[in-house]
Order: structure tokens, then C-alpha cells, then sequence
């Protein structure tokens, strides 16, 4: 199982950034995937999932502090998650990761919790300045 991210740099604030999670080795439509970040000296927490078009709970799911100027979307032909992020601020500066589990596992009330979650990637780095 491989989840890769891209799409991570530098950006001023009110720019924008599509991040990438490109997953393989399981069988894509069966999982949820989800981005996390993590902030120097600050919890690891959820921004965004999405589930599978088979999950019993066939959704996406935002963080407050990104939800109305973030979007997230999977590309089923490509088994690619995309993370578009606008009106950033710098407060969204942190390491992006997305991460997967079987999207049985995964519904609204735990979604954000990183202890859910069996594979990772490795990152991907994100710094918005002011």
C-alpha cells in the first residue's frame, strides 16, 4: 500500500494549492481517504474526507476551519484524491497527509481521528505567508 502526496509549497495568503494523493496497492473504491495536518508543535488534524461511492456513508466531511473555501474530490480512473484549497491563510501552514482505511471504518463522527487510520503518506509541506 503506497499513498504518495504532492502539490505542497510556498504560498502568500489568499493564494491557493490543489494537493494530490495518489494511492496504490488497495483496492481504491473500497477505501476513504482523508487529509490531516500537522503543525509545528500541534496535533495532527483532520481537514477533509472523502468516502468511497460503496460506503454506507457516501460523503465528504470538512474541518470548520476550512470548510467553505476547500474542496476535496477523487478521480476513480486515476485512484487520486485531490485537496483544493483557496483563500489560504496562514494558519492552514502545516505538513499535509492523506491518509486511508476501509470506508466501512469511517463515518462523521470519527473521520477526523488520526487513530482510525491504517496507512499514511509521507507528507507533504505546506507554508502560507502573510
Amino acid at each position: 500500500v503506497q499513498l504518495v502526496e504532492s502539490g505542497g509549497g510556498l504560498v502568500q495568503a489568499g493564494g491557493s494549492l490543489r494537493l494530490s494523493c495518489a494511492a496504490s496497492g488497495f483496492t481504491f473504491g473500497d477505501y476513504a481517504i482523508s487529509w490531516f495536518r500537522q503543525a509545528p508543535g500541534k496535533e495532527r488534524e483532520g481537514v477533509s474526507c472523502i468516502s468511497s461511492r460503496d460506503s454506507r456513508d457516501s460523503t465528504t466531511h470538512y474541518a470548520d476551519s476550512v470548510k467553505g473555501r476547500s474542496f476535496i474530490s477523487r478521480d476513480s480512473a486515476k485512484d487520486t484524491v485531490y485537496l483544493q484549497m483557496n483563500s489560504l491563510k496562514p494558519e492552514d501552514t502545516g505538513v499535509y497527509y492523506c491518509a486511508a482505511e476501509r470506508a466501512w471504518g469511517i463515518f462523521a463522527g470519527n473521520w477526523g481521528l488520526s487513530r482510525v487510520y491504517r496507512y499514511w503518506g509521507q507528507g507533504t509541506q505546506v507554508t502560507v505567508s502573510s
